[in-house]
């Protein structure tokens, strides 16, 4: 299977199936000497762990992770880490009347367009649980990213029709509720508008927005390999995400032009900034030096109870209520998942902008003697 391996130079190869012995991800290019721990990748896959609420699946799973490669006596060697979660709570017999039909929202169909057979438990590698290796990667490129100074952050924007008020917003609170946001009158509606969903057999999408803050300006390639664009593959390659926009995104379509421009000025050192982030940070496919912020939209949960209309494998037309242990919403448990991804992604760009310019690579290896430890 083709398409299972993200980066240029920090580079990600996630394996494994919802219902198999595991799934991981195996991480190339990481720098030697940075401190590691399974700690420090365990805590990001806690926030996107099965059954800590009424709102995410009941799946009871620990996730937790094992470094099997890579690192010695706390910090990464240089060479390929290797991380293992193993599942223990499969119900494969959950899913194995769906083996006959295709599920309405699912990939089943797609699936067995492209390879004539499918794995039916769960869904396989498109399954949420999928995400597991790209967040397991994705907690060691941030914790790289934080020895540069770099921060990214994601939490629930939005649930239905409940939104955040930025008046409101405290960060800190995205821990604090079942739903990531961070405004907790807007958790407290969006847990009570799920509810209702639950009530009617339904599910709901989403939005999850993400700031990376203190990535330095100059960073991004243009053309074909534009930071946006980058950003936008690896976040759109998150199964459920339906859209993606940077800064202003679809609302820059029905701006003027003297709205949307960023204006530059000088700050009290003499340094150049932006009076206004309608870009989002990111300029001609080049970071501005501005807080980069995007936003995924996510579909809700095709796996519902409630009865749909579907087509067996006979070509015969039929009605379906999915069973087995589903999220009523996707948008929570995905927040980590898009905050991974767009850590991949900035970490990587650094990693290729340091050959952009002649000057740094000679001023490099002019004032780093050989086998330093610095």
């Amino acid at each position: 299977m083709a398409g299972s391996t993200f980066g240029t130079i920090f580079r990600v190869s996630t394996w494994g199936e919802s219902h198999g012995n595991g799934i991981g991800a195996v991480v190339d290019g990481c720098p030697a000497g940075l401190p590691l721990t399974e700690a420090d990748i365990q805590a990001y896959l806690n926030r996107r762990k099965p059954g800590q609420s009424r709102f995410a699946t009941p799946r009871k799973e620990d996730d937790t992770v094992e470094i099997l490669s890579g690192v010695f006596e706390g910090r990464t060697t240089g060479t390929p880490i290797s991380l293992l979660v193993r599942n223990t709570s499969q119900r494969s017999r959950d899913y194995s009347e769906i083996a006959s039909y295709y599920r309405p929202g699912h990939a089943d169909y797609t699936y067995d367009c492209k390879y004539g057979f499918r794995d039916y438990r769960g869904g396989g590698r498109s399954s949420g649980r999928e995400t597991i290796g790209r967040v397991a990667a994705g907690a060691v490129a941030a914790k790289a990213l934080t020895e540069l100074g770099v921060t990214v952050s994601a939490y629930v924007k939005s649930i239905g029709p409940v939104e955040i008020d930025y008046k409101r917003f405290d960060l800190a609170e995205t821990g604090q509720n079942p739903v990531s946001m961070p405004d907790p009158v807007a958790a407290q509606a969006a847990m009570e508008y799920l509810d209702e969903c639950r009530a009617k057999q339904d599910s709901s999408g989403g939005v999850v927005e993400c700031v990376i803050r203190g990535v330095p300006a100059g960073t991004g390639d243009p053309c074909f390999e534009k930071l946006n664009a980058k950003l936008a593959q690896a976040v759109c390659s998150i199964g459920a995400v339906k859209g993606f926009e940077i800064g202003d995104g679809f609302a820059a379509a029905k701006a003027l032009g003297s709205e949307n421009n960023d204006a530059f000025g000088l700050d009290t050192n003499g340094k150049i900034v932006k009076k206004s982030n309608h870009a989002g940070g990111i300029l001609g496919g080049i970071s501005d030096g501005s807080d980069i912020v995007l936003r995924a939209a996510f579909k809700p949960t095709p796996s519902i109870s409630s009865t749909q209309q579907t087509v067996n494998r006979s070509g015969e037309e039929i009605s379906v209520s999915v069973r087995g242990r589903h999220d009523p919403i996707i948008a929570p448990r995905a927040a980590v998942v898009v905050e991974a991804m767009a850590a991949l992604s900035v970490l990587d760009a650094m990693l290729v902008g340091m050959s952009a310019r002649m000057d740094r690579i000679r001023d490099f290896y002019r004032q780093t003697p050989p086998y330093s430890r610095e």
